[in-house]
């Protein structure tokens, strides 16, 4: 099985008419003929969306609409962030079932409101403030760059964008490829974590190895690698090489992600590494050397 998307996801654009929702979308469309069916704003109901490759897409006034006509078990947000709080809402109020929300700066208080609407609901969030989730060579729902990744057994799931792509690239060039990988994004409020996608992987027969990686800031990290303890303890246990970004990083100091500040003394990439390494993980001093870092746990 694959993780949250395949060949089959359907997914709606929300924001497809501004220029971030058109370039990505044009991007995902050439990525494997991934289904993106259809747009969504609210005063262009009815209209067409037209890529510069000629591809056209209906845009539906509603999310509800949207999924009502096509189907779509999945939602991209690319709203600006004044009103992606909303747009996430509205995806959750139509049942999606997945929701990956990419907009950077979307105010706290309103991920307070859509967290507390998401505990109702059956709707997963991944994001906000991420990259997105690729499955190589089925589906692409975000920014992530297609044209790296190859089909593989390793599962890769990160808070920083940047970082899985160098996760992905290195993986592709070591030969191991991977099964999927998730940007949870940076956010101090967000909708999945770490655990949630380290469960997935530890259940999927395709992903053999894992790689995660995490930064400074909270203590996600630090649950993960617990999770992963207790559930090696169990006979669930996967290879796992991982890295923290921020070793550096002085406290008190935002760091990238909002979510990425030492405070408190909690936080600090030390302790997280401390986490990790005792629960197993191989842990990389760099993140130009994840890719050697897990075939070397793999042959360990």
């Amino acid at each position: 099985m694959s993780i949250l998307i395949d060949k089959t996801t359907k997914v709606l654009v929300q924001g497809l008419t501004g220029k971030t929702g058109t370039f990505h979308t044009e991007q995902a469309l050439a990525y494997h003929g991934t289904q993106m069916v259809g747009g969504i704003h609210p005063k262009k109901g009815g209209e067409t969306w037209t890529g510069q490759g000629g591809e056209t897409l209906p845009v539906f006034a509603s999310v509800a609409e949207g999924k009502q006509v096509t189907g779509a078990d999945a939602s991209v947000v690319y709203v600006p962030p004044a009103g992606a709080g909303a747009a996430i809402i509205e995806a959750i109020d139509a049942e999606i079932p997945l929701i990956v929300c990419i907009t950077e700066g979307v105010p706290v208080m309103d991920m307070v409101k859509v967290k507390a609407r998401l505990e109702k609901s059956n709707s997963r969030l991944v994001g906000p403030n991420c990259p997105g989730i690729l499955t190589p060579d089925e589906c692409k729902i975000g920014i992530m760059p297609g044209n790296i990744f190859s089909k593989g057994s390793v599962g890769v799931v990160s808070r920083s964008g940047t970082l899985t792509y160098e996760a992905v690239f290195q993986t592709t060039n070591e030969g191991l490829g991977q099964t999927t990988a998730v940007g949870i994004g940076g956010d101090p409020v967000k909708g999945t974590e770490f655990i949630d996608v380290l469960e997935m992987f530890l259940a999927d027969d395709e992903t053999k190895s894992i790689i995660m990686i995490g930064e400074i800031g909270g203590s996600a990290e630090e649950d993960a690698a617990q999770f992963i303890a207790d559930e090696a303890k169990k006979g669930r246990a996967k290879p796992v090489a991982g890295f923290i970004a921020g070793r550096t990083a002085p406290p008190g100091r935002t760091m990238g992600h909002a979510g990425a500040v030492i405070s408190g003394g909690k936080g600090g990439a030390e302790d997280k590494i401390e986490a990790m390494r005792s629960a197993g993980i191989a842990i990389a001093d760099s993140p130009a050397t994840l890719g050697k870092t897990l075939a070397q746990r793999l042959k360990a």
